[in-house]
């Protein structure tokens, strides 16, 4: 991502919305719903006699066009290979278009709710369907779209952290000091894990992206879809106590190699990914900070506390980096 602070959607009016996609013969009927996201502006759109349509206008200078392009035709990959997925809608063979200097997409519109993750069954569903959108996302890599690694998730958020003035003075030198540490115990978590193949990915794959209906789950926002090791999509899943996190993957994998082998050295890797994404979601934050959306959204951003909060945080993670992995061997 570009760690630069702007404010990019100022002139996106509700006409400009119903302007953009009537530019596209598309009837609107005037209807329109703010959807929640923050990194783009997401609406659902009424439309003259059919059903209604999802809007996604992207953010000015965060992915190039063939980055964006490159997402689309991975998700027609997946729903292709009949994998619950919600592509961009084809129109005259396009899926991005432009409008008033903003580009954007369209997709149907696809309810569901959040996934019973306690039921009997559930995580191994899950395990499935994650299992079959890493059968295809490894077939070929991604050309245009980034990698998750230490250097975009780890070295560049935080150096662009303690070059900015977010952090205040007195804890600047304690987050220094301590980042510093975090990246030194992920250098060593890839070293346990040795190589790993990295595949194209979800690569966002929290609760709030996983929508439950009686057919099964589907993922919905790509949007960070990038390079990376196949376990970046299987440890959001995961919650509670060391033990119960283990049996939750248990029941992940069991799913997931049905369709694709996992590779258990990867199991190293999921502390570090997640002491990554400490470090790069508060670098996020803080590159948008003059995205009004965003001090609306993260009112706690950027307090005192909030950074007292980080540290301890980061510091927690360096010593769950120096745990043993979840699983020591295959057998669930």
């Amino acid at each position: 991502m570009t760690y630069a602070p702007d404010i990019p959607f100022a002139t996106l009016s509700p006409d400009l919305i119903l302007d953009a996609v009537d530019s596209l013969e598309i009837k609107t009927d005037g209807s329109l719903l703010v959807l929640n996201s923050y990194e783009n502006r997401v609406y659902q759109l009424g439309v003259n006699d059919a059903s209604p349509l999802v809007v996604k206008f992207y953010r000015p200078n965060r992915w190039a066009d063939e980055q964006i392009l490159e997402e689309h035709a991975f998700v027609e990959a997946l729903a292709n290979a009949e994998i619950p997925a919600v592509p961009a809608i084809q129109i005259n063979h396009q899926t991005l278009f432009q409008y008033s200097g903003f580009r954007f997409s369209l997709f149907t519109k696809h309810g569901g709710r959040a996934p019973e993750l306690d039921r009997k069954g559930v995580l191994e569903w899950i395990g499935r369907f994650v299992g079959r959108i890493h059968s295809i996302g490894a077939i070929q890599p991604f050309q245009h779209r980034p990698r998750l690694d230490m250097e975009s998730f780890g070295e560049v958020p935080s150096q662009y952290l303690l070059a900015s003035e977010f952090i205040p003075l007195e804890l600047r030198e304690v987050y220094r000091g301590v980042v510093a540490q975090a990246l030194d115990g992920i250098k060593r978590c890839y070293e346990r894990a040795g190589d790993v193949d990295l595949i194209r990915l979800h690569g966002d794959c929290h609760m709030g992206n996983l929508l439950w209906t009686d057919e099964g789950p589907h993922f919905v926002d790509f949007d960070d879809s990038r390079m990376g090791p196949a376990v970046q999509d299987l440890w959001m899943m995961l919650s509670g106590s060391p033990e119960e996190m283990k049996q939750q993957m248990n029941q992940i994998l069991l799913g997931y190699e049905d369709f694709f082998d996992f590779n258990l050295q990867e199991l190293h890797l999921i502390e570090a990914l997640r002491t990554l994404r400490l470090i790069h979601y508060a670098a996020w934050i803080a590159a948008r900070w003059d995205d009004p959306a965003f001090k609306t959204a993260f009112t706690w951003f950027n307090t005192q506390q909030y950074w007292q909060d980080r540290i301890l945080e980061l510091r927690e993670q360096i010593a769950a980096m120096n745990e043993p992995p979840l699983i020591a061997s295959g057998n669930y």
